[in-house]
């Protein structure tokens, strides 16, 4: 038995990690075009600066998607590209690349699903406070606007944010992601308060000026898996799944901090017992405006942690001696599949779309030309196994978007890392489908059916 007759079946990729052309046709810096200025931030010195040049070859990579049967292209504007300003007039060569690139995806009958906002945050903003200003989300709501009234009728479905547990915690938290920054808890949880804030100013907007759309958002987080079948441990790794941690750094990587305030209109009670001198001001009217109502619930999942019941709750199970890992040193642990799509969806009763899922692998061209990851397939088989055990079990998953359709720029790890089913060789900007790619249109055509 194979997924539902209408499942969406998609390649997913971000503005600022594909597009190149930072200064062309009028856009202005995001924070990660300063982030990789930085000496030392990013492996190598390495920048987005030519990325795969998806800005000028988009229309030779929707001619590949097409070829290989993707029916949903995941991709992300670029902020600074379409407002310069981050706010006022819009810039019309940039906001044409967009157009443009609808378009090609309508004419060869593939469904776009855009993210507002993946991580390239319009660094004039920035230097206003960025998240911490309490105008970020009229900001972005207005950004929200343009887009909306621009794509009506033309984009149907839209993710808001793309994992803001990231975006926060690596780059406002930890200060290993742009812009760079190491904030307190007080300043980190006034960020998260804004970028809900953000995100239902966003929702509201696409609904009042885009039409009908689907609206939703890509969230990831600490996800946990039971170590058995025994009912006592699938309700620890329930447990731990929505647990606020007690160190606010772990916290910002919480999957109800983000969740809750959307989905149930309130923050979770045990992060306010947890940090009760550092919360923003929290009014009902910013709950009534965070929990506008979502079409569905996006999960971008790689990996995850086990953990067994204990007498006091859960505890961690260390992964095997020899476990298997990715390039990037992550865990391959399909099971997460099932138990992260399970919990979610019994947690929230909104149905789920896996918006990233992939893995780095140490490709290369081979002397035949090709590029072969068995590895890859391997592990895209094991997780779309899971995620098919979950669907059979009636929670309900309505589509899957692999990470990602090309290689490309991997954040602070540069061109280190290699997630794409189609290689690209960055000096030729060659593009050559790996043979996950093949494997992916079989698997597309046969809706899943011979895992």
């Amino acid at each position: 038995m194979g997924f539902p007759e209408n499942f969406i079946w998609g390649a997913a990729t971000a503005s600022y990690q594909i597009e190149g052309a930072p200064r062309e046709g009028g856009k202005s810096d995001s924070v990660w075009d300063e982030f990789c200025r930085i000496p030392g931030a990013v492996f190598e010195g390495q920048t987005g600066d030519a990325a795969c040049d998806h800005y000028h070859r988009f229309r030779e990579d929707i001619a590949m998607m097409k070829q290989l049967g993707i029916r949903a292209y995941r991709f992300s504007f670029s902020w600074p590209r379409v407002l310069p300003d981050g706010t006022g007039e819009v810039n019309e060569a940039g906001m044409r690349f967009y157009e443009d690139l609808v378009e090609e995806l309508l004419q060869n009958q593939i469904t776009p699903y855009a993210t507002l906002f993946h991580w390239d945050y319009p660094a004039v903003l920035q230097k206003q406070g960025g998240w911490l200003n309490p105008q970020s989300p009229l900001w972005f709501e207005q950004y929200a606007e343009t887009i909306a009234r621009r794509f009506k009728g033309k984009i149907h479905h839209y993710f808001t944010i793309n994992e803001p547990q990231c975006f926060i915690g690596l780059g406002y938290g930890r200060g290993t992601h742009a812009p760079g920054l190491k904030l307190s808890a007080a300043d980190n949880f006034l960020a998260v308060h804004h970028v809900l804030l953000a995100h239902g100013g966003a929702v509201r907007a696409l609904r009042e000026y885009g039409g009908p759309v689907s609206v939703g958002l890509a969230q990831c987080g600490r996800i946990f898996v039971s170590q058995t079948d025994r009912t006592e441990d699938a309700e620890a790794a329930r447990r731990a799944t929505f647990e606020v941690p007690g160190d606010y750094l772990d916290a910002l990587f919480s999957v109800s901090l983000w969740s809750d305030p959307i989905l149930k209109g309130e923050y979770p009670k045990d992060f306010l017992q947890k940090f009760p001198d550092v919360l923003p001001e929290i009014s009902a009217e910013d709950m009534e405006l965070i929990r506008q109502p979502i079409d569905f619930y996006g999960q971008n999942i790689y990996h995850s942690a086990r953990v067994r019941a204990v007498k006091d709750g859960w505890e961690p199970v260390p992964f095997p001696v020899g476990m298997t890992k990715t390039a990037m040193n992550w865990p391959v642990t399909p099971e997460c599949m099932y138990w992260c799509s399970k919990f979610l969806y019994e947690e929230y009763r909104k149905k789920i779309i896996i918006s990233e899922n992939g893995m780095s692998a140490h490709d290369a061209i081979s002397l035949d030309g090709r590029v072969h990851d068995p590895n890859r397939i391997d592990y895209l088989r094991r997780y779309l196994r899971y995620l098919r055990m979950a669907v059979n079990e009636g929670i309900d998953v309505a589509g899957y978007f692999v990470w990602s359709l090309m290689d490309n720029f991997e954040w602070d790890s540069g061109y280190h890392e290699r997630f794409g089913i189609i290689y690209v060789d960055y000096e030729a900007q060659q593009r050559i489908p790996k043979d996950s790619a093949y494997w992916y249109q079989k698997m597309i055509e046969q809706n899943g059916e011979r895992l």
